[in-house]
């Protein structure tokens, strides 16, 4: 039995690396990506025989939904399906503006694309998506809005994501839980290269791959498919069962890679896309051929531009940002802000004199007389996080709100509504 538990998990773990220990021996980086993988293997096999003699984690037994704590439950459509129990995601509200103080990920100035899975109905596959698996949209217990719910093996591909420019920023949330648990990676397909992108074909390709068991890899493969680069690296900031979300930021800067896992960079990789490619962007879960294996994902925002805050204030005298995020019908600040506050914080404190109004704007959901007071709200609680956390002087800072009136998109699409939602500084 215990030969076969070996086949079965050097089988399982050749499938996501695409066959890293088929390396060209030749030059020095293939041989130590060679030895690299191979460690890893070993690895993992050892950690599979632990977590098989443990009864923890057994990739082998299908999970029992409802008798695993602290695991989101979804809602499909028309039919409440056997689920784990009811937790409510947490990691957002419980971060402070402390927790982020390293965050340095800046969103882009324009934002692109952004799924939110609100038009589509509960229990239908998104129609803007494309999918060699299956999946559904579902609604989460003790979450807000509607997620994508991958089931089983498969890769999904977002059609309405444009190919990415240099400089590009992408944010979602990842949920999983115990009993689904499923390593989930984040491709960056060559179109060039790979015309049918769900083919799984890895020339010119970057994956990003994040485990809720708590760990993470980045791999680059070459226009022939070589691997190029393999990492490793094991952190708790997605685990399940006691973190079974987490927001994930990529920032492409020409060859440049940066990952975070909500406050933490995890990932800076100054080589890693190629300047000739044309790369899409595509999800895919590896379940390891294990049944009933999920993930979960919502709140996609692309943006492109990269923000140079600083002259915009000082040399054009307006600086516009769709960074500063707030809580739904709410003026609290989300923590994942803190990147853009500081470095408008930084130019206000490296320049005495500069003086700003502060604007709030809204898209046009709800009742616009709520959505203006709510504006005026926004803009004060960014005067009080500029005052409060770096020391800016109130007399500094004016406020005002304009609610809906004043959109710069169309508010009948999701990326435009999310550009309308914005907050304005103006040199005074």
């Amino acid at each position: 039995m215990k030969y076969l538990i070996i086949s079965l998990l050097v089988t399982t773990f050749f499938v996501p690396f695409g066959q890293a220990q088929i390396i060209d021996p030749a030059g020095t980086v293939k041989r130590k990506a060679t030895d690299r993988a191979n460690g890893r293997i070993d690895q993992s096999i050892d950690q599979g025989f632990d977590k098989a003699e443990e009864g923890i984690g057994n990739l082998f037994r299908r999970k029992e939904k409802n008798k695993t704590a602290g695991a989101p439950n979804s809602v499909p459509a028309e039919k409440e399906k056997t689920t784990p129990q009811e937790t409510e995601n947490t990691h957002d509200t419980r971060a402070t503006f402390d927790t982020y103080s390293k965050f340095d990920f800046l969103p882009g100035e324009k934002i692109i694309a952004v799924e939110d899975f609100s038009q589509d109905a509960i229990g239908d596959f998104p129609a803007r998506w494309d999918t060699d698996g299956s999946g559904e949209v579902v609604s989460l217990s003790g979450k807000s809005g509607h997620w994508l719910r991958f089931s089983g093996e498969g890769s999904f591909y977002p059609e309405f994501v444009p190919v990415l420019s240099e400089n590009t920023t992408i944010e979602f949330e990842l949920g999983t839980d115990q009993a689904h648990q499923v390593l989930t990676m984040v491709r960056f397909v060559d179109v060039k290269s790979n015309a049918r992108i769900l083919n799984r074909r890895f020339a010119n390709q970057v994956t990003v791959s994040l485990s809720p068991l708590g760990s993470t890899d980045v791999e680059v493969r070459a226009s022939d498919e070589s691997q190029v680069l393999q990492n490793h690296r094991e952190i708790d900031l997605w685990k399940v069962p006691d973190k079974p979300f987490v927001r994930v930021s990529i920032w492409r800067q020409k060859h440049r890679l940066r990952v975070y896992m909500d406050q933490v960079k995890v990932w800076d990789i100054p080589r890693a896309f190629q300047a000739e490619a044309d790369y899409r962007l595509v999800f895919e879960t590896s379940t390891f051929f294990v049944e009933d294996r999920q993930l979960l994902l919502s709140d996609l925002r692309i943006a492109e531009g990269l923000p140079d805050m600083r002259s915009r204030l000082l040399t054009e005298g307006k600086l516009v940002t769709t960074g500063i995020l707030f809580d739904t019908g709410s003026e609290v600040i989300k923590p994942v802000s803190y990147g853009v506050l500081k470095e408008i914080a930084k130019t206000l404190n490296d320049t005495p004199t500069l003086n700003v109004r502060i604007t709030g704007h809204t898209d046009n959901q709800g009742n616009a007389q709520s959505n203006l007071t709510l504006s005026t709200r926004r803009a004060e609680a960014v005067k009080e996080a500029l005052i409060k956390t770096w020391g800016i002087s109130a007399s500094r800072l004016q406020t005002e709100g304009k609610g809906q009136t004043v959109p710069v998109a169309d508010n009948q699409s999701s990326e435009g509504r999310a550009n309308n939602r914005r907050v304005e500084f103006t040199k005074l």
